[in-house]
């Protein structure tokens, strides 16, 4: 049987490469290739030759290489929608243990124990909704469990999401904030999702809510966010991502003891090929077994 043709581009990785030969696929140049691996930024993309059947992209969010109008229908494309979901889960957990049992506030105040005291709440008992709660949430629905919350999952079909006490869909949510104590983000950059953290769903949270956003800096209005934390509208905000990246020296968020804000880490840039590697063995077995790949994209949807 010959060996897949699978190139890696614009750098040969080497967790991929052992991943993609352990699979029984064979390094080769772009234009001798039946798959490209691609784990370059879009504006790196090149021109694809007739022969690349399948093109594998490095990241879970794809908005940049829809809007750059990459994905076309001429072959199959998938993303990483899932793959990095266990690492995606440990971090939010992480911030949000961290917001409530007041670990920042710590860090920068010292002994403040009357101050620290009587903020720190407990998870145990909490609603939390994940709202986007697709592989990530899976993962970090059983976290919140076994920290004894209660875990309403948010998508946009209402499908079951294992772990979770309640489903709802994401046309449900001006009816959920006020319903919830804390919320994880964890859906993709659409029109749709760009600021559903506002003005108006940051009134309706209890002032004892702390926002967790793993996802995408835009699905946060952070200006909005702001006047709700310097108004004690809510309690807190943990951010992994932020819109622009990084923020600017001098923005405000910066300023507030309520927030927290870590370098887009959740899913550590300096590991990724390394967790990826293995997915992308499984998907070029199915390939070449003709069956369905996991997480497959198409040119018509936003993500």
């Amino acid at each position: 049987m010959t060996p897949m043709a699978v190139a890696v581009e614009p750098v040969r990785d080497e967790h991929l490469v052992a991943a993609i030969e352990s699979a029984g696929g064979q390094i080769v140049g772009l234009d001798d290739a039946r798959v490209l691996v691609w784990i370059g930024p879009p504006a790196d993309f090149p021109q694809l030759p007739d022969t690349v059947e399948w093109v594998a992209l490095k990241t879970a969010g794809i908005e940049d290489f829809v809007a750059a109008d990459i994905i076309d229908d001429r072959r199959l494309w998938t993303n990483a929608s899932g793959f990095y979901a266990e690492n995606v889960a440990e971090h939010a957990l992480a911030l949000l243990l961290a917001g409530l049992r007041q670990i920042n506030t710590a860090v920068l105040r010292h002994w403040d124990k009357e101050r620290i005291d009587t903020a720190v709440r407990s998870l145990h008992g909490a609603t939390v909704a994940i709202v986007g709660a697709g592989g990530i949430g899976a993962s970090l629905a059983p976290r919140l469990r076994a920290c004894g919350a209660r875990v309403v999952a948010v998508n946009r079909s209402g499908r079951e999401v294992p772990g979770a006490h309640e489903v709802r869909r994401s046309d449900e949510l001006d009816e959920l904030w006020g319903t919830i104590d804390h919320v994880v983000l964890a859906a993709p950059a659409t029109p749709e999702t760009r600021h559903m953290i506002n003005t108006e769903s940051l009134a309706a949270l209890p002032r004892h809510a702390w926002v967790i956003n793993i996802a995408r800096g835009p699905l946060v209005d952070e200006d909005a966010l702001y006047r709700a934390l310097v108004d004690g509208q809510i309690a807190g905000a943990a951010l992994d991502v932020t819109d622009p990246e990084p923020p600017a020296d001098d923005h405000p968020l910066w300023s507030l003891p309520n927030v927290i804000i870590t370098p887009h880490v959740a899913n550590p840039a300096s590991g990724l090929t390394r967790e990826l590697a293995p997915w992308v063995a499984e998907n070029l077995r199915r390939f070449a077994a003709g069956e369905e790949l996991l997480s497959v994209v198409t040119a018509d949807r936003a993500y």
